[in-house]
């Protein structure tokens, strides 16, 4: 397996500094090339939202570089890797915690993360960064950890309501500020032809799914260089529409 990938972070328009931080890594193994994605999307005081991202992403890169490698034999199991990424995520929850409890700041971070082997992904995610896979359409593979998520699940608002709902921004869950973190984990099929997008909250808001995928169906998608100029585009677009928030997306696709 090979992929095409390109990542794109842009600090939007009305925030002093980027509090998302990513980590995009493709690695040759003995097993082929194996893909991996994480994006931290931060919030806190000043640029401690960005220490708590920045985190995030150093912890899950060291592990990735570290730690993985001792994981592949024949073949990798998925569910062992869960398990190592559930443990990092609540010693950061902890980590994270603590300082913000000994410096009286509130801060905290989502996680999207994402790794390919042979024709399979594990997905994991606390907060509101997102998985989507795109083949014949798009699809959404993680669930948001927010306030809207829930009213939406339980019929009490719709999709349309909650493009203006003042607690669009509220999370049940993010690392750091939450006294028990529970990631969600998912298995999909990564086939050759089909790609993953893994982005922060900024990147959906002001944009449909529709628009997401005309720009970015793995169909159209054979040069690598073309997929940052496609991303920046997007990313210019969802800002002239008023998106304040910081926006980060990576895209990769199997060929």
């Amino acid at each position: 397996m090979h992929f095409l990938s390109a990542a794109h972070s842009d600090i939007g328009t009305t925030k002093q500094n980027n509090q998302d931080s990513l980590c995009l890594k493709i690695a040759d193994t003995k097993l082929g090339e194996i893909a991996f994605v994480v994006v931290s999307d931060g919030m806190g005081g000043l640029k401690k939202g960005e220490l708590a991202s920045a985190t995030v992403i150093r912890t899950f890169s060291d592990w990735f570089d570290k730690v993985f490698p001792n994981n592949l034999g024949n073949t990798v199991d998925l569910k062992q890797i869960a398990e190592q990424w559930g443990n990092l995520i609540s010693s950061l929850n902890y980590k994270i915690g603590e300082y913000g409890i000994n410096t009286g700041i509130q801060l905290g971070t989502t996680i999207c993360a994402i790794i390919i082997i042979n024709g399979k992904a594990l997905v994991c995610n606390v907060g509101d960064s997102r998985a989507y896979s795109l083949g014949s359409n798009i699809l959404q593979i993680t669930k948001d950890h927010s306030v809207i998520a829930m009213e939406i699940e339980t019929g009490r608002i719709t999709k349309e309501q909650a493009k203006f709902d003042p607690r669009r921004s509220v999370l049940t869950q993010c690392i750091g500020a939450s006294q028990n973190v529970t990631p969600d984990f998912y298995e999909v099929t990564a086939i050759p032809g089909t790609a993953f997008i893994i982005c922060s909250d900024g990147f959906v808001h002001e944009i449909s799914n529709e628009e997401i995928f005309s720009n970015l169906n793995p169909k159209l998608v054979d040069d690598e260089n073309s997929i940052k100029p496609r991303l920046i585009d997007l990313v210019e677009r969802i800002k002239s529409r008023g998106e304040k928030d910081n926006i980060s997306v990576v895209y990769i696709k199997n060929v």
